[in-house]
């Protein structure tokens, strides 16, 4: 009798700016493995990896398939072909494939996947790995999309989230996308919080149909697989649409924002958070962005906080002596400043009490004395009487030792949403059945 193989697929960026969708690329070979009555040991995997890789698409995901299987060859070759079939190889996709037949996953492959989420990784070592650990592999382009391949096999869920993918017929790909609003934030309110960023409320606006033309209709985000089935029941949409599948991600868990910058880490387009106290007055500049630096470890680091997050404000009312944490992306020096940080959370440990001095007040006129000149006190102008020195008032603060993060159209796919705080999914248990996956029959 013929022993099954684990087989670990994965795969990346096998989309461009200008189309085709590296999870529509999973749902077709989920199609097509189901209909050979394929064993799936787990949901397909979305990871996102670090968002501030400067040539990355989008949402910088990539995607693993676990399976087991009698023909490990014919699973490959079929893969293959689809990977070229449903590649925008055109129009600037790089995708990267990866086959490791194994029950087990080496920490290698973790700790591959860990610096992937922050780090700027080079295509060139992704191939190095491959070969030093016999990994079958295939790519097209330059193979950039080998990191992500690898790294997808290689995560290690520490907390997780699920996204249900809505994929549109292929008559529709790059047609204007009409989904009810008011469909969206019935759906939002019915399933809080076990949905998250599906509708922002203040601009009315929503936030689950992507922008370009891919062939994604919409995306729900949630905690488990019955919230987003139950979601989706509740849009409303005259789109016939081909179909969905269900992914396990790490969407919403703040990944790429775990690890600790510091003086010889923190390079261009890396991820990461510091603590320290905050060194200088925050200046806002032209546009309404906010800049400071943050002292830590004996050494100054640029911080800037961008309007449209909607937490400048926060960032401006820092003053001098407040402990902070923050957490964001390395942006590369310029003429103007060193390398920053650009702020995707605030979370103030720490205020320092905001100290003013002032002329002191006459209290039988109750009005503010005039300096009489350098080191000569102060007189009342109306009654005459003396003070000798300067009185100090404390200033409220406007901010208070919590967390901040962007306004929910500002997040990011890794942003951890308010309503997560707390709330880490250790364990999910994996469904058989496919309820998790469904091609219409219309």
């Amino acid at each position: 009798m013929v022993q099954k193989t684990v087989l670990n697929i994965g795969f990346d960026d096998t989309d461009s700016p200008k189309g085709m969708c590296t999870t529509f690329l999973a749902y077709k070979i989920v199609d097509l493995l189901q209909k050979q009555k394929t064993e799936f040991l787990d949901f397909p995997k979305l990871i996102r990896f670090n968002p501030n890789i400067p040539w990355k698409t989008r949402g910088n995901g990539a995607v693993s398939i676990r399976i087991k299987t009698k023909n490990p060859s014919k699973v490959k070759n079929q893969i293959r072909n689809l990977v070229s079939k449903y590649s925008d190889i055109e129009n600037g996709a790089n995708p990267g494939l990866v086959f490791f037949e194994s029950d087990v996953i080496p920490a290698e492959f973790t700790n591959f996947s860990n610096l992937a989420l922050w780090q700027l990784i080079k295509r060139n070592d992704a191939k190095k790995f491959a070969e030093k650990n016999n990994l079958e592999f295939f790519y097209q382009g330059n193979g950039q999309g080998l990191v992500g391949a690898i790294g997808a096999i290689g995560y290690d869920f520490h907390d997780h989230t699920f996204e249900l993918l809505s994929y549109r017929k292929r008559t529709k790909f790059g047609k204007e996308r009409k989904i009810s609003a008011v469909s969206v934030k019935i759906m939002q309110e019915k399933t809080f919080p076990n949905t998250f960023n599906s509708f922002d409320t203040k601009k009315e606006r929503v936030l689950i149909t992507p922008h370009g033309p891919d062939p994604v209709f919409y995306g729900i985000r949630g905690e488990n697989v019955n919230s987003l089935l139950q979601a989706t029941k509740i849009l409303k949409s005259d789109e016939k649409l081909d179909g969905y599948m269900i992914f396990k991600s790490n969407q919403g868990t703040g990944d790429h924002l775990k690890n600790e910058l510091d003086l010889e880490n923190m390079k261009p387009f890396t991820s990461g958070k510091i603590t320290g106290i905050v060194s200088n007055t925050p200046k806002i500049v032209k546009g309404g962005h906010v800049f400071f630096k943050i002292l830590s470890k004996n050494h100054e680091f640029w911080c800037a906080v961008y309007k449209p997050t909607g937490i400048s404000s926060i960032a401006l009312n820092l003053i001098k002596g407040d402990k902070i944490c923050v957490g964001g992306g390395v942006r590369k020096a310029s003429k103007k400043f060193p390398r920053i940080i650009n702020l995707e959370f605030v979370d103030i440990i720490n205020l320092e009490k905001n100290i003013s001095k002032s002329n002191p007040i006459c209290k039988k006129c109750n009005k503010n004395m005039k300096s009489k000149g350098q080191n000569q006190g102060f007189q009342c102008v109306r009654c005459g009487k003396k003070a000798s020195k300067k009185i100090t008032i404390e200033i409220s603060r406007k901010i208070k030792k919590q967390l901040y993060i962007p306004k929910i159209s500002a997040h990011r796919h890794l942003t951890r949403p308010l309503q997560r705080i707390g709330i880490s999914n250790k364990t999910s248990k994996f469904d058989k059945s496919l309820s998790w996956f469904c091609i219409y029959r219309n």
